[in-house]
C-alpha cells in the first residue's frame, strides 16, 4: 500500500490539479442528491488528504471532519481551514487500517479514491460501519475494476473494484441498500478509467 509519507511529498501540490477539484465537486453533487438529511448531518471524510471532498460538502452539511494519516496532507488541510474560516470543519489524524477507532460517531462517512490503496478492504468496511450511527450512510467513490494500468507496475493496491463484489462486501460488513453508479471518469495516458460512487446505509 502507499505509505502516508508518499502522500506527504505530494501534499503541497495536490490541489493544483483542476481535475481533482472537479472530481470532488461531482461526488459532492451526487452525494447531495442521494443522502436524505445531509444538511443536518455530521460528515467524516476518511482519507481526506487536503480535504477536497470535505470542503465541497461544507456548505451542504452541519459538520465536516477531515481525517487522514498523512501529516503533510493534514497540515495543508488545516491551512485551508484557517484561510476559509469555516466554523463547521475540523481536521483530525486517523488511520482506521492500523486499528485506531474514532471517539465519536458520524451520520455520513465518505471517501474519494481511497479504498483501492487499502490492503484489507473488508476490515476497513467493518470499521467504517462501526464509526457510523445506525442508519447512517457510507459513500465510497473509487475506480471500477481495471487492468492495473492506472497505477502501473510496482503498485501493490487494488486495480479498482467490481461493483457486484463490492456491494456484496458492503452487505457482509453490515450495510444495506447499496447503490453504485458512475460518478466521473479519469483520463490518463490516453485511457479512460470510470469511477463509481457507492452509497449504502448502516443497518439500524
Amino acid at each position: 500500500m502507499v505509505a502516508a509519507t508518499d502522500f506527504d511529498a505530494k501534499a503541497r501540490t495536490w490541489d493544483a490539479d483542476p481535475a481533482k477539484l472537479e472530481r470532488a465537486g461531482r461526488v459532492a453533487d451526487l452525494m447531495a442528491r442521494r443522502i436524505p438529511g445531509l444538511a443536518g448531518a455530521r460528515v467524516l471524510e476518511y482519507g481526506a488528504g487536503t480535504g477536497l471532498l470535505g470542503f465541497a460538502l461544507r456548505d451542504r452539511a452541519r459538520q465536516v471532519t477531515l481525517a487522514d494519516s498523512s501529516r503533510e496532507m493534514l497540515a495543508v488541510a488545516r491551512e485551508k481551514l484557517a484561510q476559509s474560516g469555516a466554523a463547521n470543519v475540523d481536521v483530525v489524524a486517523l488511520d482506521l487500517a492500523s486499528g485506531q477507532v474514532p471517539d465519536r460517531r458520524f451520520d455520513v462517512i465518505c471517501s474519494l479514491l481511497v479504498l483501492h490503496h487499502v490492503a484489507d478492504t473488508d476490515r476497513l468496511l467493518r470499521r467504517l460501519h462501526d464509526a457510523l450511527e445506525p442508519g447512517g450512510f457510507l459513500c465510497l467513490s473509487d475506480l471500477d475494476a481495471e487492468d492495473g494500468s492506472f497505477h502501473g507496475q510496482g503498485f501493490d493496491g487494488h486495480s479498482g473494484f467490481d461493483r457486484v463484489r463490492l456491494a456484496a462486501s458492503l452487505e457482509r460488513a453490515g450495510f444495506e441498500e447499496a447503490r453504485l453508479e458512475t460518478a466521473f471518469e479519469i483520463r490518463k495516458a490516453g485511457r479512460v478509467y470510470p469511477a463509481f460512487l457507492a452509497v449504502a446505509r448502516r443497518k439500524g
